[in-house]
């Protein structure tokens, strides 16, 4: 075992560094490559030797990568270095904004969906004058209607033709299956996931699987939320760390 490799050395080869953060050594060579992680020293041999600098980038990235994804945890790592402090601070405080707006849009869908609940349990029960058609929906829901036709092509929602005539009208139930197709695009659901819901309302009537989901989402979002506080803390350290290098006097 070399001086590099032993545990309390501030100074790490890459398969130490791998081992001590949970990466495979091929990871960590990537990770440089992609400027996540500053570049390592060489030794005379030309072997990589990191320190502790490294161990706290790699576990602000696995952080960062739980909180928003690993593209947009690449992106940040690589870009930070370069920035002014400020902006660097900044571009922290934008990811935590993302996710709050994201957790803003989950309860306002929560809301709709509610609101829907409600209304089902206290108005009377729909009658067949009471459909509508695609202009009307469209305009109620604040939709456009090429929206609704691309929500039936998918089918997310039914309307039907009566008559066989070529027009639309969406009747009580097509109407609800809307809303609560328009209640999950704004807590952030792509279309895959609301098929999913809207199959499962389809075969068992209610609103109980979509709350779910959106119940769901939240907790998804505060364990990012979780993981990005976390990661903020360790991508400060680093910009300290970055500062203090960059100050230090020229002895050369």
């Amino acid at each position: 075992m070399t001086n590099a490799d032993e545990p309390n050395s501030p100074h790490y080869s890459t398969s130490r560094l791998a081992a001590i953060t949970g990466y495979s050594v091929q990871q960590v060579r990537d990770l440089e490559h992609l400027g996540v992680l500053p570049p390592a020293a060489r030794q005379p041999n030309g072997y990589r030797q990191f320190n502790t600098v490294h161990v706290t980038a790699l576990r602000a990235y696995r952080r960062l990568a739980a909180a928003v994804g690993p593209v947009i945890a690449r992106a940040t790592m690589s870009e930070m270095p370069a920035l002014p402090h400020d902006e660097a601070i900044a571009r922290i405080v934008g990811l935590h904004t993302d996710l709050v707006h994201a957790r803003n849009q989950t309860l306002a869908a929560l809301r709709a969906l509610e609101s829907i609940v409600d209304e089902s349990a206290t108005e009377a029960a729909p009658a067949p004058e009471d459909s509508m058609s695609i202009t009307e929906l469209s305009a109620a829901l604040g939709v456009r209607s090429s929206t609704l036709r691309f929500w039936e092509q998918e089918g997310l929602v039914t309307p039907e033709r009566p008559h066989g005539l070529t027009a639309r009208r969406y009747p009580p139930r097509a109407i609800t299956e809307a809303r609560i197709v328009v209640a999950l695009r704004a807590g952030g659901y792509r279309i895959p996931a609301v098929r999913t819901v809207m199959e499962t309302l389809q075969t068992m009537p209610g609103t109980k699987d979509a709350h779910e989901i959106l119940r769901g989402r939240l907790g998804a979002i505060a364990k990012q939320s979780e993981a990005l506080l976390l990661a903020g803390t360790d991508l400060v350290e680093l910009l300290r760390q970055s500062t203090t290098e960059n100050t230090q006097p020229d002895t050369g």
